[in-house]
């Protein structure tokens, strides 16, 4: 005998469920005004109740962290302005393409690093990730990574603290924002250093780092199931021979400062343009 398929009754509990915890989170929180109001859209606390396991009270608590954290280092008042240095070798930009699934897609180059301050690091990211999401495609919550490891040593590595702040930060204020990270041919000695940073790392965050090698058609082959060969660029093993232009990119920024300023209605001063940043083309 066959038995029908009950996929599409199942689904329908899991949202119904879902719906209820998002409902028991937003009371158990409380009264919300301003930023917070704006920030806590249904798809905000699902997203921290699925990092949370469902748990209401983990969730919570996770929630009213990030919530203290963005009123105190305030991430959507950061301007291109205040980080545009840190971009100038692209190490870390938002990509024009978007992956399969038409998520948002970052790449990271670390071994473009180019500055020492860590903590301007940290805030190029925040801003990065803030920008990224503001230019979410709609009814898309994660982004993409693609990380390549081109000139990546020890000697311009980012130290183990950043890297832990790092994780930290994403874990903890960015909950389910990635959807998948793909770390393209890294080097040997990264194993040593990926050791150390992989146990900062939450086991669904874990799941969602994948290495890949050119030599290894497996690894190769999962990479190019999320991206299409003509958006990949050369050095990822796509045909795409787009390079990054710090001063294209600095452009966009600045128009997307002010949208930004709009939607959170951020009295922030925007830089007028990106030339006084000394923004050069890479």
């Amino acid at each position: 005998m066959f038995r029908r398929s009950n996929s599409h009754q199942d689904h329908e509990n899991s949202e119904v469920y879902a719906e209820s915890k998002v409902k028991e989170l937003r009371g158990a929180i409380g009264p919300l005004s301003g930023r917070s109001l704006k920030y806590c859209t249904d798809a905000c606390l699902r997203r921290y109740l699925e990092a949370r396991n469902w748990n209401v009270e983990k969730s919570k608590k996770m929630l009213e962290d990030t919530l203290n954290w963005r009123s105190t280092y305030k991430p959507e008042e950061i301007c291109w302005h205040e980080v545009a240095v840190e971009g100038e070798t692209g190490k870390l930009y938002r990509a024009s393409f978007h992956d399969r699934q038409g998520r948002t897609v970052l790449i990271l180059r670390p071994g473009m690093q180019n500055t020492k301050s860590m903590e301007n690091q940290l805030k190029h990211l925040v801003y990065i990730l803030e920008n990224a999401m503001l230019n979410l495609p709609p009814g898309q919550e994660q982004m993409a990574w693609l990380i390549d490891f081109t000139g990546w040593s020890l000697t311009n590595s980012v130290p183990v603290k950043l890297a832990r702040d790092t994780i930290n930060t994403l874990q903890n204020h960015y909950p389910e924002r990635l959807a998948i990270a793909f770390l393209y041919n890294p080097p040997r000695i990264f194993e040593a250093f990926w050791k150390i940073v992989k146990y900062f790392l939450d086991t669904k965050t874990f799941e969602k780092v994948k290495f890949v090698y050119p030599k290894n058609e497996d690894s190769v082959e999962l990479m190019k199931s999320y991206f299409d060969d003509e958006n990949l660029p050369k050095e990822l093993g796509g045909k795409s021979t787009m390079q990054y232009n710090h001063e294209e990119f600095s452009r966009l920024m600045v128009q997307d400062d002010l949208k930004s300023a709009a939607f959170w209605g951020s009295e922030a001063q925007v830089a007028p343009n990106p030339d006084c940043n000394g923004a050069t083309s890479i």
